[in-house]
């Protein structure tokens, strides 16, 4: 059973599923900081969910540099 557990966990770590594409959102919130170390979380998909994440605990919100936008389905290249 065991190896049979480790032969799926190592199927799925390999499969080519990216977290990636779970994280690609516009906004992130960089908390604390002040030599402390602080974070940053890319998670959020408008400015007022980030803001309201980092309102009471201290931080600020800015945008992904990273971001990469959802292709459009109305520039798909397929026929119909």
């Amino acid at each position: 059973m065991k190896l049979f557990l480790v032969a799926v966990g190592f199927f799925v770590a390999t499969s080519g599923v990216s977290a990636y594409a779970d994280l690609n959102y516009p906004w992130c919130a960089q908390y604390g900081g002040n030599g402390s170390g602080g974070g940053l979380n890319c998670g959020f998909s408008s400015y007022a969910q980030c803001m309201a994440t980092v309102s009471g605990i201290g931080g600020f919100c800015e945008q992904n540099t990273t971001y990469v936008p959802p292709a459009s389905a109305s520039h798909s290249t397929r026929r119909r």
